[in-house]
């Protein structure tokens, strides 16, 4: 009766209650695709430098990740990636030996990054394989190379030309070799496209003479929030003092800080926009409140209790809240399916200067869940908050003085 009794009070003044929905409603529209598009965005960004390069998790030798040289190296050994492999929610263990080294063809030279891989590991970590733009993938017996389009087109080689490196081995070994150059590989990252040369890992490590060596293993997992889990599983399995075993938010340290105060300010727009609206919901509350001054008094006279009355003014501001909130996530819905699947991608020369800033050209938007009922709960806080007043008005009304004012 009581819910009867408010849906319909709500549809009395329709221009009002419907000015009222639509507002609030909007407002979520535009919360959800603002937050969808900045998690998006720092989902991809982590994914970027994650499964791209460094892996959500990476095991390495102690003290290589202040000074990163094959001297700090490790023994490969099988029974660490066996025990790896096993602990629940790593999807794959990948091994590397990086170094760097000149690479050179015809009269131009540049500094490389080399990465000795497994070629099937690495393609489940950054997915390689679907990132040759030329020529074509690795094989894990292979004598060649794979070389990122920027430096490529540096270089000025292509498929099938010869590519030479120069560098220093393990323990100050001579490290020197020529290499046909199989693929072309296209990285989003600027970074990454602009210096990367893959080699299979038996290759790299007869390269720089580091027999059976590695420097990191890096690990890709199911769910990022699942990451401290596993890495403690993994340390404690292992020497401390031999290894160390590090997650995304201790690898990349710069791109956390930068999602951090950029999330501190897309919390405070929506606050600000949230606080707009706010004064909309108090407008209307009020607006309802002194409408009803009359009815309130007869109610009361009729023998209505101020308590069920304030029952059903509250299942009102419910009510109203919910249905613009169901309005606002149906609204959203549609629009953020469609963005995630299909990113905004920037062409010319504004990608250009994104990509300058080492910054894939595109938006991406998330579907979180919690994206749709952080507004739900925002707006019915509010509701709850603002809703206090036609509460307290109805608390200290005097039925007899509010029908005199009201006439």
């Amino acid at each position: 009766m009581y819910l009867t009794l408010a849906w319909r009070n709500i549809w009395r003044n329709k221009r009002r209650s419907l000015i009222t929905i639509v507002s609030i409603a909007f407002a979520v529209l535009l919360a959800c695709v603002m937050r969808s598009l900045q998690l998006g965005s720092y989902n991809r960004m982590i994914e970027n430098a994650a499964r791209f390069y460094t892996g959500y998790i990476q095991v390495h030798k102690n003290g290589y990740w202040a000074d990163k040289t094959l001297e700090n190296s490790f023994v490969n050994d099988t029974g660490l990636l066996a025990m790896i492999d096993r602990i629940a929610g790593v999807e794959v263990a990948v091994p590397r030996l990086e170094s760097f080294a000149l690479a050179s063809y015809g009269t131009k030279t540049k500094g490389a990054l080399v990465l000795g891989v497994e070629p099937e590991r690495e393609d489940l970590l950054t997915r390689a394989r679907s990132k040759v733009v030329a020529g074509a993938y690795l094989q894990a017996h292979d004598k060649a190379v794979l070389v990122a389009a920027g430096l490529a087109n540096y270089l000025k080689l292509g498929v099938g030309d010869t590519l030479v490196l120069i560098g220093q081995g393990f323990h100050g070994a001579n490290a020197a070799g020529v290499y046909p150059v199989k693929g072309i590989l296209k990285f989003p990252v600027p970074t990454q496209n602009n210096q990367t040369v893959f080699l299979p890992l038996k290759e790299a490590q007869w390269f720089y003479a580091a027999d059976n060596r590695l420097t990191s293993i890096a690990l890709v997992v199911d769910k990022a929030k699942n990451v401290d889990r596993i890495v403690a599983g993994i340390s404690a399995n292992v020497d401390p003092a031999a290894l160390e075993v590090m997650g995304w938010r201790e690898l990349m340290p710069d791109l956390v800080q930068g999602i951090e105060i950029d999330n501190i300010s897309g919390k405070v727009m929506l606050g600000v926009l949230y606080a707009v609206i706010g004064f909309g919901m108090f407008g209307t509350f009020l607006m309802m409140t002194a409408e009803r001054m009359y009815e309130f008094g007869v109610m009361m006279s009729v023998g209505m209790t101020r308590l069920r009355m304030q029952f059903v003014i509250f299942l009102e501001m419910g009510l109203m809240a919910a249905l613009a909130v169901v309005a606002g996530i149906g609204l959203s819905l549609p629009v953020l399916v469609y963005y995630h699947h299909n990113p905004i991608y920037f062409t010319g020369d504004s990608a250009r200067a994104i990509e300058s800033f080492g910054i894939e050209a595109a938006y991406f938007f998330s579907l979180e869940p919690s994206l749709f009922y952080n507004q739900a709960w925002a707006i019915f806080f509010m509701a709850f908050i603002l809703g206090f007043y036609p509460l307290l008005v109805i608390q200290r009304l005097k039925p007899v003085q509010a029908m005199r004012d009201a006439l």
